[in-house]
């Protein structure tokens, strides 16, 4: 098990449920469209949220924006320390950072320094398009070895100044060379790891490789907080994000929705159905699982397991409860009994 660390009054590793972040892509020295933005991200269920620092005038908007917010905040810096002191003066919940890029050693040890006086954790933000060039020579390239490699030494210097509330991420947009990265860093320490695919893309294919690098190393027992990057608005991180922790298992509440991908024997319209039921429950926070299924044969049987469903039949279909049929409708009754039993539950 990892160790515990607390970003804001979220808990991460330690066996904490894995927490949603996202990032804001307003300029953050605009307060009032940075917290509008970070309340839709809320509304949507984000739990930890972070903020780009590029200038001075970002880093002193920093308590502005945590006052008027709930969940905890986290300031973004590269290349100048000073940053990174200025938001932890003024109440910043979590760092990320690059070792690397920000200076010398009395650089590090300063940020170190200030946030280990004010219990303000450090993720260290490893990612392949900004690894080390002795680390690509050494490696021939952007490798796991050379990702766990750079992220490790990081780690290394900022024990040297006692600090030691840190997370990790090795990211990059290759999926099958991030997966790998953090199998072997999930090896190598217990740390808490952050987990995302970088630059992962649009959400038709973004949604994909977040889903395939995220979800794979969930299942495989690795991570404790997930970012997906999507070139969209933020908040579809978060529909993404909740997708892909109910696809793994590990997160319960609200409807899971099952439905057969259609054959032969479908003799009901079950696509424009199941599309139907989809948006009717998208409000809905029942921790239940709902099966729109196309044959009436063998729905019932396959979607045994779920709380409640439909099964189609020729222009017309079955109610079903746990796989026992309560009564058949004509095709058009089937998505409001479906609904109104819902309601029962």
């Amino acid at each position: 098990m990892t160790k515990k660390l607390f970003v804001g009054r979220v808990a991460v590793g330690g066996g904490a449920p894995v927490s949603i972040q996202s990032m804001c892509n307003t300029k953050t020295d605009d307060v009032a469209a940075t917290v509008a933005q970070i309340r839709k991200l809320e509304e949507a269920g984000c739990q930890i949220i972070r903020v780009a620092i590029p200038d001075q005038a970002a880093a002193e908007a920093v308590d502005k924006i945590r006052e008027q917010i709930q969940i905890p905040l986290v300031a973004d810096i590269h290349f100048n320390y000073k940053y990174a002191l200025t938001c932890a003066e003024r109440g910043i919940d979590a760092i990320r950072i690059n070792p690397g890029n920000i200076g010398g050693e009395a650089n590090v040890k300063a940020v170190a320094q200030l946030c280990g006086r004010r219990n303000i954790p450090i993720r260290i933000g490893v990612n392949g398009g900004s690894l080390e060039k002795e680390l690509r020579a050494k490696y021939g390239g952007v490798t796991a070895e050379a990702l766990v490699e750079s992220a490790m030494g990081h780690v290394r210097l900022l024990n040297r100044f006692d600090f030691d509330d840190i997370c990790i991420s090795v990211k990059c947009s290759d999926v099958p060379l991030t997966m790998a990265a953090y199998q072997l860093l999930h090896q190598k320490t217990d740390y808490p790891l952050h987990l995302g695919v970088t630059e992962a893309g649009t959400p038709s294919m973004g949604l994909v490789k977040s889903a395939m690098g995220i979800g794979g190393l969930l299942c495989l027992g690795i991570g404790d907080t997930i970012r997906v990057t999507l070139t969209a608005d933020p908040v579809e991180e978060i529909y993404a994000a909740k997708k892909i922790l109910k696809a793994a298992g590990l997160r319960k509440e609200g409807v899971n929705l099952i439905a057969c991908p259609t054959c032969g024997r479908t003799r009901i319209d079950l696509i424009p159905m199941a599309e139907e039921v989809e948006r009717r429950l998208a409000g809905c926070q029942k921790n239940i699982t709902v099966a729109v299924m196309g044959c009436a044969v063998n729905g019932p049987g396959e979607a045994a397991a779920a709380d409640i469903g439909i099964a189609g039949g020729k222009g017309e279909g079955l109610l079903f409860r746990r796989g026992e049929i309560l009564y058949k409708l004509p095709q058009e009754q089937l998505v409001d009994a479906l609904m109104a039993e819902i309601e029962k539950l």
